[in-house]
């Protein structure tokens, strides 16, 4: 059992966050503008060049200054991490559970400095960022409650003989690597290096350029939980040269990645390359998502669903709904109740609390949003809502843009196909509920996916047919977004994951341990 349970709709609905947020956001700014470190061995050590992160909100708030840690950095984490492993995974698997539990602990006592430094650093509004510490407090404490459950993956097996006991035990690999992205920089960075550290790897922890300072809060808080000095290193810097140096590094012994597909399936293409024998690749790589709303549906529950799931954070999330396709019958009725509920929605200083969704993370998301409308307009789109670039004031400042709906183009555009991480949604039509699921399977991705229908037949279609991971019935709160550790595994087919296994799931913790068959003969016979 999850000894708490942070819930979305909770934190909406609950006025006493506010007051305590609101703090934070105050406390939270004496922690900017400091120089910080990488971590290596239990080591303060820097680097011959730094960078500067600044707000998204505002690049005049600058949050830190950081090492440019390059190919030599990572090599002495791994060294260290290498070193570390022996003692590491010699202890108690229950000792590890302990200390992960500590670090959810600490990580909940921080909850509202935490989200208030999630909404500088990433743009994250109030309730998200609340969510995302949230998430990352039940992950922890439920896999926590699955390695207990399993035993620290010890089981006994049958004996085939007398005098034999035959067990089955996981066991860890050595050190891994592990890359966060900017869009969850806690809960993702924290699932991924609890992965590796509580089965009893060690980790090299880079945490994305575009939010490193929660990188640096981050595993500050799994030393003060009691991971030992060489368990955890932190390397901050870009993410080219240290990515050269895993997929080659011997010592290696695999790699937890969230990010880009492109990304993704270089670091999966190279590390085969470099070591044949297998270094195992974690990796989550974003989607597509489609939602289906069918005739049968409530027509005002499926715009709240999409709206929800497109726009949140801006679209900035793997989870995004980016794809709605609509029956003919009601496609004129669903699109209006679209462009009113979207042309309500407020964009601004994510501070705010009246406000939906802030600034996308850089110029360059900025830049993919402009070119994405231009493109749709050149090709025939039709502008349901949105499409522009906000300007003057604080939107002059960084990249706010208006949440999008466009129809209009052909079923096989790019703009269908390809993942683009802004708030940009695509909207089709079909006739029949299988051309629906044709469409919405035609996609390289599957992540997640959604439908909205009251007919129970159509929804039975749906999920035996519909090719995705994570997949959601009349979900008013997010056609696609939302899972939850314990709850929705959260795990992509085809080219949005590449190991079957969801994170916050059951299965997750086996993809960082492999299996040792082992036979004591007790007597002689």
């Amino acid at each position: 059992m999850l000894e708490s349970k942070f819930t979305y709709v909770s934190l909406e609905s609950d006025e006493r966050i506010h007051g305590e947020y609101e703090a934070a956001l105050i406390e939270v700014e004496r922690e900017f503008g400091e120089r910080h470190p990488i971590y290596i061995g239990g080591r303060e050590v820097t680097a011959r060049r730094e960078f500067e992160a600044r707000s998204p909100i505002d690049p005049g708030i600058l949050l830190g200054t950081f090492q440019e840690g390059g190919e030599e950095a990572a090599r002495e984490a791994i060294a260290a991490a290498n070193e570390a492993f022996p003692d590491w995974s010699g202890r108690d698997w229950q000792d590890r559970v302990a200390i992960i539990r500590r670090a959810a602990g600490l990580i909940e006592d921080r909850r509202f400095w935490l989200a208030a430094l999630i909404t500088y650093e990433a743009g994250k509004t109030r309730y998200e960022a609340l969510a995302e510490v949230g998430e990352a407090v039940d992950m922890l404490r439920y896999y926590c409650s699955i390695y207990e459950q399993s035993n620290g993956y010890v089981s006994s097996m049958h004996s085939p003989a007398p005098g034999e006991e035959c067990r089955s035990v996981m066991r860890p690999y050595g050190a891994w690597a592990v890359i966060s992205p900017f869009n969850f920089p806690i809960a993702l960075a924290a699932g991924m290096i609890t992965g590796a550290l509580l089965t009893g790897n060690t980790v090299v922890f880079k945490p994305t350029s575009k939010t490193p300072l929660s990188g640096v809060i981050l595993y500050r808080l799994f030393v003060e939980a009691g991971v030992a000095p060489g368990a955890i290193n932190l390397v901050t810097g870009p993410g080219g040269p240290f990515g050269e140096v895993v997929v080659a590094h011997p010592d290696v012994a695999g790699i937890a990645f969230t990010g880009s597909r492109a990304v993704g399936e270089w670091l999966l293409r190279e590390s085969t390359a470099e070591q044949p024998y297998h270094k195992p690749v974690v990796a989550e790589l974003g989607s597509k998502n489609p939602v289906i709303v069918t005739a049968s549906a409530d027509i005002e529950k499926a715009v709240e669903g999409v709206v929800r799931a497109a726009y949140g954070f801006g679209g900035q999330k793997c989870s995004a709904t980016s794809r709605v396709y609509v029956q003919s019958s009601v496609a004129e009725r669903f699109i209006e109740a679209l462009r009113d509920r979207v042309n309500r929605i407020e964009v601004g200083d994510p501070r705010r609390r009246e406000v939906t969704y802030g600034p996308l993370i850089d110029a360059d998301a900025r830049l993919t949003f402009q070119r994405a409308i231009e493109e749709a307009i050149r090709d025939g789109g039709r502008l349901v809502a949105g499409g522009e670039v906000l300007e003057g004031g604080l939107y002059g400042l960084g990249a706010y843009v208006l949440p999008t709906v466009i129809t209009g183009l052909p079923h096989n555009h790019r703009l269908f196909g390809d993942e683009l991480f802004v708030p940009i949604l695509l909207l089709g039509t079909f006739e029949s509920l299988e051309e629906g699921l044709r469409l919405a399977n035609a996609t390289d991705y599957g992540l997640t996916a959604g439908i909205f229908s009251e007919d129970p037949a159509e929804i039975r279609y749906f999920f035996d047919h519909i090719q995705s991971g994570v997949v959601y019935a009349n979900r008013r709160g997010g056609a696609t977004t939302g899972a939850w550790p314990g709850a929705q595994p959260f795990g992509g087919w085809k080219a949005s994951g590449s190991t079957g296994r969801g994170a916050g799931g059951p299965y997750y913790l086996l993809s960082f341990v492999r299996e040792q068959a082992q036979t004591l003969v007790t007597e002689r016979y």
